[in-house]
């Protein structure tokens, strides 16, 4: 499965190109599922184009999003970045009035538990965040709904594609218990090594503006189109092939 990624907490300063609104979140990711994504993750956002867990902004984000590309998977975050205290996000992920399909649930945040919870009681998908170099996996399989999730992200945060590697190799082994299938994905100058690495293993993906801004070329990615039709070649040729070593 290849997962696009359509935004998330970047900023218009990063990315000009950057879906903020609702509007523009329909596009991009209409754009994405015709260039070959499967499935949609994006990060609502307020007036200001910061993350929200608003249950307005939730609504317009994933309605939209959902009229654009109907029978396509469509999820959010739960980032603390969004909201830091982790009941108030507990809260806020309950008083949600237009349900996605799934959220990501960071694991080396505070409250993660009490998120996936509220998540499970509105009968939302979870996607475990586990990232690399913190005590995610730990704490997510100590978890005892652990088993409960739709999958697990293993979110790769090394940006050297060396280190990223060893990391993803090490983080896949940490997860190996797990009974949820697991997508493997890296970021800014390690995304492609890691999309290749999860091709070889048969694993699930991503890519999107939120992870990268540029295309295997180093060319600056004009969208996230772009970006899927990229990840879709490199998949096809990657598919049966070694990655790069660690």
């Amino acid at each position: 499965m290849l997962q696009v990624c359509l935004n998330g907490a970047r900023s218009r300063d990063e990315c000009p190109s950057l879906p903020v609104t609702p509007g523009e979140l329909a596009v991009a990711a209409r754009a994405a599922v015709a260039a070959g994504a499967e499935d949609v993750h994006l990060h609502p956002k307020d007036g200001d184009g910061r993350d929200t867990l608003e249950a307005a902004a939730v609504a317009a984000a994933v309605s939209a999003v959902r009229a654009a590309v109907p029978g396509v998977p469509v999820g959010v975050t739960t980032g603390a970045w969004a909201t830091a205290d982790p009941l108030a996000r507990a809260a806020q992920v309950r008083a949600w009035t237009v349900l996605p399909d799934h959220a990501s649930v960071n694991w080396h945040e505070d409250g993660a538990a009490e998120v996936a919870s509220a998540l499970l009681d509105l009968g939302v998908g979870i996607e475990a965040g586990v990232y690399s170099g913190t005590p995610a996996a730990r704490r997510f399989l100590e978890w005892p709904g652990s088993h409960r999730v739709l999958r697990v992200l293993a979110e790769i945060t090394e940006t050297t594609p060396r280190d990223a590697l060893r990391a993803a190799v090490g983080l896949l082994g940490d997860l190996g218990s797990a009974a949820a299938p697991v997508l493997l994905h890296g970021e800014d100058a390690a995304a492609w090594p890691v999309l290749r690495l999860a091709a070889s293993r048969g694993l699930d993906t991503r890519i999107g503006l939120e992870d990268v801004l540029h295309l295997p070329d180093g060319s600056p990615a004009p969208d996230n189109a772009a970006l899927i039709r990229a990840a879709r070649g490199l998949l096809r040729r990657s598919g049966g092939a070694h990655p790069d070593q660690p």
